[in-house]
């Protein structure tokens, strides 16, 4: 069973009050490529981290580091203040974009999917399951790859509507090929017209 984490800072907190959006896999878990996800509302570390590392202290340690590709953080400070404590971060280009790896000396490393801010909630919430599952096989990239195909498929599912409809329904120009990007649209009666 995963865990979904809504946390507000106290008010004596620097940080954001909007609650933290995070879904960690279940404890106890074998390991997997991710340990859930962290949906941030910005591509600010200095704002973003102080929230959620204070959250994340208690239940795997005291976080120490935080590592990240700049591919998408237009700035990486240094160290990050939380609580009694500092957290220093760094980048790696190596790294996978899409993930933040925390560190704890005490007890070892957690990796997480970063879902984009500007991501919407059903996408975000389908993101955050799917990297708290512990027996998912995708890294964090390949489920960003992954929701883009759907994206797209699902955008060829409207084109193909949108062109049916425009046709009355029949004579569309619809796609012989079988892909899963494609399909077939039909139109289906209503089962409650004519009563």
């Amino acid at each position: 069973m995963t865990t979904t984490v809504l946390y507000t800072p106290a008010t004596e907190d620097r940080t954001s009050s909007l609650p933290l959006r995070l879904l960690l896999a279940p404890a106890g878990t074998a390991p997997a490529l991710l340990d859930g996800a962290w949906w941030p509302r910005s591509r600010n570390l200095t704002a973003e981290l102080p929230s959620l590392t204070a959250f994340l202290d208690p239940l795997w340690g005291r976080i120490t580091h935080v590592t990240v590709n700049p591919t998408l953080w237009p700035v990486i400070p240094r160290k990050v203040p939380v609580k009694e404590h500092v957290v220093g971060v760094g980048w790696f280009k190596e790294q996978d974009p899409h993930k933040l790896l925390l560190l704890s000396y005490a007890t070892g490393r957690w990796d997480l999917l970063v879902i984009p801010p500007e991501t919407g909630p059903a996408t975000a919430a389908r993101l955050m399951t799917e990297a708290a599952d512990p027996m998912g096989t995708l890294t964090a990239s390949g489920l960003m790859d992954a929701a883009e195909q759907r994206r797209m498929a699902a955008g060829a599912d409207l084109a193909l509507i949108s062109a049916w409809d425009s046709e009355g329904g029949h004579g569309a120009c619809l796609p012989t090929s079988h892909s899963p990007a494609q399909a077939v649209v039909a139109q289906v009666p209503d089962p409650t017209e004519g009563k």
